[in-house]
């Protein structure tokens, strides 16, 4: 990093600090901070859905898994992402868009007091608001590796760089600030990437190394299922991915439940399927090509980095580095907004007498109070993620596995084929997943290690989430629910042709 480098990176937090000090004009309301009043844009829903979706991980642990295991990882990742969001576009996103329709939801978990009861609501809640502290200390914690290769930069000093930029547009501007900043960095990140990939291509001979790479690789570099990350591993993470995709992660619930109508939810899926299927192959080029410029390397986390700083002039350094950051503040920022709903409208509440919400006023100064001190708590675990496995080990084993516990009883609990499914099953569904991952992570750790190398990560990831899926199918057959007010909820976010809207009161109860 030179001065014309830091240059770029300055003007870069800049504009994000400026864009969400013009997104205030936009925020009146909690429901303007917190769902963007329902009239964000289908195509700047998809964008922001995709934005948000990934991180600076992508740079540091996946571009190890790319250095180590080559192509396997687009199939895995990216390509499992586009299949989980095409898959659920007709059953989820209209869905989302309907609950703010018709019930006048501002969090992804409001509904479910009427759909289960405020114990189930409550558990969900709490321990997905705790679990999520993790998952983005992760991602500053990649944020920060990035910076240190780069400039040498302290990881205390780079976590609170990107985070404290994070905090100002996203407590300013709510989830206006959120998804304008997103457009703005998938541009950058956009230029980024193809500066980056055509770097990489000009040191290879050209174009024709797209294809002529995978002969000076090893041969299990080209396959789509290799090591650790096989085709039963690849199934479990297309099923997380359902999951986690189409709302399970309650900062993409977000971006379908800000769209005006349940087709321009669908639509924005789409735009974010479609990204997932393209643009990886771009950011992935040079990570798969990085073994044949950076040979034998002791930390493959950081092949991303050094390519770039081995490539790239003064200036374009600053620009890959300011598209790698984009990634980390579009999900965290997110995020943040997604935990304040949910700790606004349904975690406060539940501790007031008498359940009853404060003023608008006041809930939108709880948001952006809520927001600063979640990402200020999740920049604490980033300077002591070593001690949760790395970013590698809270990103794919502790989000990855504790994610379909909590969200399976949120998304399945639409559908009304899983209308039998009450409160019993959904605390039971999070609590057998998660006694099944304490066991599988703590008790029966050593003898899951002795296991072939691809059986542990697929053990450790599938077991919660699998555990949590029987458990709440078969607790809502032998112990089927029965709540009025859940039956008509299903049929009013079920059914496309109900025209006329229900008060909120009426249902979320």
């Amino acid at each position: 990093m030179k001065i014309f480098d830091w240059l770029v990176l300055c003007i870069y937090f800049l504009v994000m600090i400026g864009m969400g000090f013009w997104a205030r004009a936009k925020v009146k309301t909690a429901s303007d901070f917190f769902t963007a009043g329902g009239a964000m844009p289908w195509w700047l829903s998809g964008i922001s859905h995709h934005m948000s979706g990934y991180s600076s991980a992508v740079f540091v642990a996946y571009a190890a898994i790319a250095y180590t295991a080559g192509f396997s990882i687009y199939i895995w990742w990216a390509c499992s992402i586009s299949v989980a969001l095409i898959i659920g576009s007709n059953v989820f996103p209209g869905r989302w868009s309907r609950l703010r329709q018709r019930l006048g939801i501002i969090s992804p978990l409001e509904y479910l007091v009427a759909r289960y009861d405020l114990p189930a609501q409550q558990v969900l809640a709490w321990s997905g608001a705790l679990l999520k502290i993790f998952d983005v200390g992760a991602k500053w914690t990649a944020a920060a590796i990035l910076l240190q290769v780069f400039a040498d930069v302290p990881a205390l000093w780079g976590v609170l760089l990107t985070g404290s930029v994070t905090v100002v547009y996203s407590v300013v501007g709510g989830l206006w600030a959120d998804a304008l900043t997103d457009m703005s960095q998938f541009i950058i990140q956009a230029i980024a990437g193809i500066v980056m990939l055509v770097a990489v291509l000009a040191r290879l001979g050209g174009i024709s190394a797209i294809w002529t790479i995978w002969d000076r690789l090893p041969a299990s570099h080209s396959r789509p299922f290799v090591g650790e990350y096989t085709l039963a591993f690849a199934i479990v993470y297309l099923l997380i991915n359902i999951l986690s995709y189409n709302g399970g992660t309650w900062n993409l619930a977000q971006r379908f439940i800000a769209a005006p109508t349940a087709t321009a939810a669908r639509k924005a899926a789409l735009l974010s399927a479609s990204l997932y299927l393209v643009w990886p192959l771009v950011l992935f080029f040079p990570m798969w090509a990085s073994p044949l410029l950076l040979p034998h390397l002791v930390d493959p986390s950081q092949s991303y980095a050094l390519l770039t700083k081995v490539l790239l002039p003064q200036g374009l350094i600053g620009l890959v580095l300011a598209g790698m950051f984009a990634h980390t503040m579009a999900m965290t920022s997110s995020d943040a907004n997604a935990i304040s709903a949910v700790v606004v409208r349904d975690i406060l509440p539940a501790l007031r007498k008498g359940r009853q919400r404060p003023s608008d006023r006041v809930q939108l100064l709880s948001g952006r109070i809520c927001t600063l001190l979640f990402l200020s708590l999740s920049m604490c675990i980033a300077l002591t993620a070593d001690h949760f496995g790395g970013v590698m080990g809270l990103v794919i084993l502790w989000y990855g596995a504790l994610l379909g516990p909590i969200a399976i009883p949120i998304l399945f609990g639409m559908l009304n084929v899983f209308r039998r499914s009450g409160a019993n099953a959904a605390i039971a569904s999070w609590a057998v997943g998660a006694i099944a991952f304490g066991l599988i992570k703590f008790v029966f750790s050593v003898q899951i290690a002795r296991l072939p190398g691809d059986l542990t990560t697929t053990i450790t990831v599938a077991g919660p989430v699998l555990s949590s899926l029987a458990v709440f199918i078969g607790v809502g057959f032998i112990w089927p629910a029965k709540k009025p007010a859940a039956d008509h909820l299903m049929k009013l976010i079920n059914d496309e042709d109900i025209s006329a809207t229900a008060p909120p009161s009426h249902i979320i109860v």
